[in-house]
């Protein structure tokens, strides 16, 4: 069994309470195939132990009346038969149910049962109805019911098993399809088959995840086939079989209108299908098809469509078309519908040979969807012309172009699958351009920078204008991810220069100038571009890529609202046929948006859904950075195996590019800031004070790390440090007057005057900070300055005014879910010794005060606890902000007090409180 971790995880758990004594019932369900009965199975081998008592359904006992009760009431060691009066069935079931809940009640001294009914659609409703008597009266009984059940089976069963299932009360289990990395990994193990990424997409999504129909496929289909682009995958044939018998059992109206919708795609217009069948009744055609489980009702508003009810059974339908029956279809599709892409698609389908003219067509095609930005459709469409031309210069320079379109589509995977064969190419500007391009979206400049190299020293700008723009457009992205403005700008320029202003090279290169523009301290130039670029591209995909540069440039500039209109019209793709790289770099920054506003709930749906994005896309410049979020959202809300799984997932290496290494050193120090572990936090964000060049990052707004450092340094007792490192970055944001830095920065000054004892100059700098966020919505960047403010203030002996500033932070850490400060907070109240009393966490259970404790001091209170949770010294210095002296000289009173001489036998009068934490 491949995957599955997640139902059998839910399985382990309702274990867990059924070994406790709580009885627990599920229903496992799932299309049929999916691999509900292997789940059981697999778990029940690993609880070899456990007993079981098992039942199944079959359709031709579906009406003998408790069926499946008798073989439960049989495996459990009765042999005595059932009553069935031809009256009183509800009576019967509620006495058969007893009976069961007795036999099994017998058992109990030998430890949990598991009682399996498999098939449970095509179980007897007397049956089920015993089966929830019996649950409905468990108290302590250790037994789990597990009912499986058949998606598509219930709709075939009887009436009142149906509803009986649907009404279903219990847990449910709904198993999910498997992800493309589960089908690779069931290829090479189920088959020997070593898919590819591309490969494991199509053929995930062709059996919808299906394991049974999977490895039929892999096991019926030559490898090669299963490999190549766009290949036309069959339905497996048992699977085929069943579906071409019940065609043929349809009318000849119905079969016309199945052949024709199969011509057509898994999704059309049914007035498109009807045409195309030409029959005199389609609605009565499309019932008939209905009612046989072969077209449906599509969703949607407007014109009504037609879905098959998955990819394997329009394959099985399109399969069994006779030669010159599919190639009429075609044809004649090719004069309905009205899409001009589909229509050529139809026209290629009919051309089995090289045909430069319909090769010519394409190319022109893809040449009016790449003004638009529409790379997906430029890449299918020259990959077709490719294959039609008859000329091997022509099939060359078409392919190259379509992985050029690929890559600019975000399709990295299925670029990736082309590479070696254009590598294979002669050495010519537009290949070596293109190579270069995928090299960047893999994350690899320096592969990146010697492609793009050599293929400007091949251009002549002159002769090859268009060429010489594009390389041009790769620089513009190859210096935006090494964040160095000037180049960007630089080659920004001359791509404008060398072609017309709608040329694709010179839009995408204007869309991102203002970054550079910015990066390069040069904000107001970089507002008029963004002004200037947004009045001439006002819809289209290409608008998609402006929209993304101004939220981000928005983000950075301290107007997140602005930012999240923007990021948030840069996402769709579908409509508008945009980019899924320009819209996984919208989402990554959006969930950053999102974060920095507060709405962390969605920041973590944003980034759930750019992650699922990016494992099929194979962008890997653009994963650390939609990482960055999920790692510092779960970490401060205290989820650390998740933040742990993002960091894991969003690691770079300097070798990488900046807009790589940077999110991913943030995103650790954050982490790590988050459990208060300062010196993890100053080695994380280490490759980023030794990054040379460093000017594009230290620019204010964009990569917020410096107040992170430097406030490690502080904790760290390395305050003269601090003090040189924050001077520099202080002077810049003032002189770009940038609030939300100036105010980050002025929270580690603020602490950095606490240390010398100048607290004046302290909470100057505090109030300076919080008056500069006053009027922006950044919520967790007013509760960092608060927290610290609170921290120096309680350090300076000031506990009252410590704790009304506390407090504060405290408020805004619980709106926000950061559970992880909300606890650091809790301790440094209890330390001021003020309030610490009352101090609950958002829904925690408060510190529990032992009548040993009650001759603690609030400060030698916070000691203990932090030693008994297995904190070093220096650990909780940092945590409370005390030098390590004072909390030896804590921890020998309170050693004193208790008449202990060690932390082990500390942490043993504290183990009732942190045994859960530890």
């Amino acid at each position: 069994m491949v995957g599955r971790k997640r139902e059998l995880a839910e399985l382990e758990r309702m274990l867990a309470a059924v070994r406790d004594g709580q009885p627990r019932t599920v229903l496992v369900e799932g299309p049929s195939g999916i691999g509900k009965t292997t789940l059981v199975e697999q778990f029940l081998a690993h609880h070899g132990e456990i007993r079981t008592c098992r039942a199944d359904g079959v359709p031709w006992e579906a009406s003998l009346e408790f069926g499946v009760a008798e073989q439960l009431v049989r495996g459990s060691g009765d042999s005595a038969p059932l009553p069935r009066p031809a009256e009183q069935r509800l009576s019967d079931a509620i006495s058969t149910g007893i009976r069961l809940l007795e036999l099994w009640a017998r058992s109990q001294e030998h430890g949990p049962l598991v009682v399996v009914v498999d098939d449970a659609h095509w179980a007897d409703i007397e049956s089920l109805r015993a089966l929830s008597s019996a649950f409905r009266r468990m108290a302590t009984e250790k037994v789990l019911v597990v009912l499986i059940a058949d998606q598509d089976g219930q709709e075939a069963s009887a009436e009142d098993v149906h509803d009986f299932l649907a009404g279903y009360r219990g847990s449910r289990i709904r198993v999910a399809p498997l992800t493309p990395t589960e089908t690779q990994t069931l290829a090479i193990q189920g088959a020997g088959v070593d898919l590819t990424v591309p490969a494991a997409q199509r053929l995930s999504e062709h059996t919808r995840g299906n394991p049974l129909h999977t490895r039929q496929l892999l096991q019926e289909a030559p490898a090669e086939s299963v490999q190549e682009w766009q290949p036309t995958l069959p339905a497996p044939r048992a699977l085929a079989g069943s579906v071409v018998r019940t065609m043929r059992a349809c009318g000849p109206s119905a079969r016309a209108l199945i052949e024709s919708a199969a011509v057509l795609g898994e999704a059309m217009s049914f007035a498109e299908a009807a045409e195309l069948a030409n029959v005199e009744e389609p609605v009565a055609a499309l019932d008939e098809a209905s009612k046989a489980g072969l077209l449906t009702i599509g969703s949607g508003y407007g014109m009504t469509t037609l879905v098959f009810p998955s990819p394997l059974v329009r394959a099985a339908a399109y399969a069994d078309l006779q030669p010159l029956r599919r190639h009429e279809l075609h044809r004649k599709a090719a004069g309905i519908v009205g899409d001009e892409s589909t229509r050529l698609m139809h026209r290629v389908a009919v051309t089995p040979f090289a045909d430069a003219e319909l090769a010519d067509e394409l190319d022109a095609f893809a040449s009016r969807q790449a003004a638009q930005g529409a790379w997906s459709a430029v890449g299918n469409a020259l990959i077709n012309a490719s294959r039609l031309s008859p000329a091997r210069a022509d099939r060359e320079h078409r392919m190259v172009r379509a992985v050029d379109a690929l890559v600019g589509a975000g399709n990295v995977p299925q670029a990736l699958a082309f590479s070696p064969a254009i590598e294979s190419f002669p050495p010519s500007a537009l290949r070596d351009a293109v190579l270069g391009y995928l090299a960047i979206l893999l994350g690899r400049p320096d592969e990146a920078e010697l492609l793009l190299t050599g293929a400007w020293q091949r251009c002549d700008p002159k002769r090859e204008p268009d060429t010489a723009a594009l390389i041009c457009q790769r620089r513009v992205l190859h210096s935006m991810s090494r964040w160095h403005g000037p180049d960007l700008v630089t080659w920004g320029h001359r791509a404008v220069e060398l072609v017309s202003p709608d040329d694709p090279s010179a839009i995408e290169s204007e869309a991102i100038m203002g970054l550079g523009l910015a990066a390069d301290g040069r904000i107001q130039e970089a507002k008029d571009a963004y002004r200037e670029v947004s009045a001439k591209v006002s819809a289209g995909a290409q608008s998609q890529r402006v929209q993304m540069g101004k939220g981000w440039l928005d983000l950075a500039l301290d107007d997140p609202q602005t930012a999240r209109r923007e990021l948030e019209g840069a996402v769709p793709t579908r409509y508008r046929r945009g980019s899924t790289r320009i819209s996984l770099w919208a989402q990554a920054w959006l969930a950053r948006t999102e974060f920095a506003l507060g709405d962390w709930d969605d920041a973590i749906h944003t980034v759930d859904r750019a992650v699922a994005q990016l494992d099929h896309a194979g962008l890997e410049l653009a994963r650390p950075l939609v990482h960055w979020t999920g790692a510092q959202t779960h970490a401060l809300r205290g989820n650390w195996e998740a933040a742990q799984e993002h960091l894991r997932r969003g690691a770079a290496a300097t070798h990488n590019y900046t807009i790589m290494l940077v999110p991913d050193c943030l995103a650790r120090a954050q982490c790590a800031e988050a459990r208060a572990d300062y010196e993890t936090v100053i080695r994380s964000l280490a490759p980023l004070v030794q990054l040379q060049p460093r000017r594009g990052i230290d620019e204010p707004g964009f990569w917020p790390w410096h107040d992170v450092y430097a406030n490690a340094l502080v904790m760290a007792n390395r305050v003269d440090e601090a003090d040189t490192f924050l001077a520099p970055y202080e002077a810049l944001a003032a002189e770009r007057g940038h609030r939300s830095t100036r105010a980050r920065l002025g929270y580690v000054r603020g602490r950095i005057a606490g240390t010398t004892g100048d607290i004046e100059a302290a909470r100057a700098s505090f109030e300076s900070s919080l008056d500069q966020l006053r009027s922006l919505p950044l919520p967790y960047e007013q509760a960092r300055v608060n927290f610290a403010y609170g921290q120096t203030l309680r350090r300076a002996g000031k506990r009252r005014e410590a704790d009304d500033v506390l407090q504060r932070a405290r408020e805004s850490y619980v709106a926000l879910g950061a559970q992880a400060y909300v606890e650091r907070c809790d301790r440094e109240l209890k330390a001021g010794g003020v309030k610490a009393g009352g101090v609950k966490a958002g829904g925690m259970k408060a510190p529990r005060t032992d009548p040993d404790l009650t001759r603690f001091t609030a400060q030698e209170q916070a000691v203990a606890e932090l030693v008994a949770a297995g904190r070093s010294n220096k650990q909780v210095a940092v945590e409370l902000f005390l030098s390590v002296k004072t909390v030896q000289f804590h921890l020998t009173r309170i050693y004193a007090k208790l008449g202990i001489g060690s932390r082990g036998e500390l942490a043993a009068c504290f183990r009732d409180e942190f045994g859960d934490k530890r």
